[in-house]
């Protein structure tokens, strides 16, 4: 099987994706030289060395560019406020417009707190020393999205086979649903690979895809339901817009965490901001309970994400970090 070589740059780290299939996986999931992992759990060590750890006034937070940042900018306002209560630091709202400039900005040491999307989790984890410790979920504890692949009415795409030939739409290359669960999917399960059997172009974000197929722009394309979801639901774009010709198993959704580098005890204040939030009758209830979600729950990125760093393994990922 010939394979199509892909690549993301961005401030000095480089993801490139190879579309093999899945029983071609040689990828290994390993953090950057920079950090240590003296526990095992796959995500780098609180720096021993005091004079490493960071204390800023200003705690930068930002939130995975899904869609049009201004759009959620309002939604976190109110749990930032309460960030600000229990950390008593002044916390500042980050709207960042791409995947690799959030994880940049964490990298250079200018973002401390993030929801990372599910497929940037482990390029965060490993390039940038993100520590992620919970995500949303509903009141019985379940979690996660489904991927979709999208497409119009009148399209001619009926099935998943149908896309033979023609061009499918991602967002980004570091998103899991956007990305690299369909490229490994096609190629496993439908006998297609990327680049050979069809074209590939990127939208930047699932609400660009979204809105693209939604007014014709795009024939068909892969996003994270979710997003999809809470945008028929806001009114953006009407259901009978779009068909679903295949829908994934469940994936873990957003996780949030910490830089590694913060004071131990600020990082704890952080986590206590997430897990004392009050949900009911929040900008975020609204948003995210139209997913169902109403709480945090802690999480780990080595239980939680081994499915994705599976899927990684199956595009043979490797992660660039220098």
């Amino acid at each position: 099987m010939q394979t199509l070589t892909r690549s993301l740059l961005a401030g000095g780290f480089a993801v490139a994706a190879l579309t093999v299939g899945i029983s071609q996986a040689q990828a290994e999931f390993s953090l950057s030289e920079r950090y240590t992992d003296s526990d095992g759990d796959l995500v780098a060590d609180i720096p021993a060395d005091e004079s490493q750890w960071l204390d800023p006034d200003t705690l930068v937070f930002a939130y995975t560019p899904v869609e049009d940042p201004a759009v959620y900018a309002e939604v976190w306002d109110g749990f930032l406020e309460h960030m600000e209560e229990v950390t008593g630091k002044t916390v500042q709202f980050f709207p960042v417009q791409s995947n690799s400039a959030q994880i940049e900005a964490m990298r250079a040491g200018r973002l401390h707190v993030a929801g990372f999307n599910t497929g940037s989790n482990p390029l965060a984890v490993a390039c940038a020393g993100y520590r992620p410790f919970t995500m949303m979920a509903a009141e019985d504890g379940s979690f996660g999205y489904e991927m979709e692949i999208i497409t119009h009415p009148g399209s001619g795409i009926d099935e998943v086979e149908d896309i033979r030939g023609r061009t499918l739409t991602h967002t980004s290359e570091t998103s899991n649903s956007g990305f690299k669960a369909p490229t490994a999917l096609m190629a496993s399960e439908f006998d297609m690979v990327s680049g050979e059997d069809y074209e590939v172009d990127f939208s930047g974000k699932h609400d660009n895809s979204v809105l693209g197929v939604a007014n014709q722009d795009y024939a068909v394309a892969t996003v994270a339901n979710s997003v999809k979801n809470r945008m028929i639901d806001r009114g953006v774009i009407d259901a009978d817009q779009l068909e679903v010709i295949y829908q994934s198993d469940t994936f873990p959704t957003t996780s949030y965490g910490t830089v590694y580098n913060l004071a131990p005890e600020l990082q704890e204040a952080i986590q206590e901001s997430f897990f004392s939030f009050e949900w009911e009758g929040s900008a975020l209830a609204e948003e995210f309970g139209r997913n169902g979600e109403e709480q945090f729950i802690p999480i780990t990125f080595k239980e939680h994400w081994a499915v994705i760093r599976q899927i990684d393994e199956a595009n043979g990922v490797e992660y660039d970090c220098n």
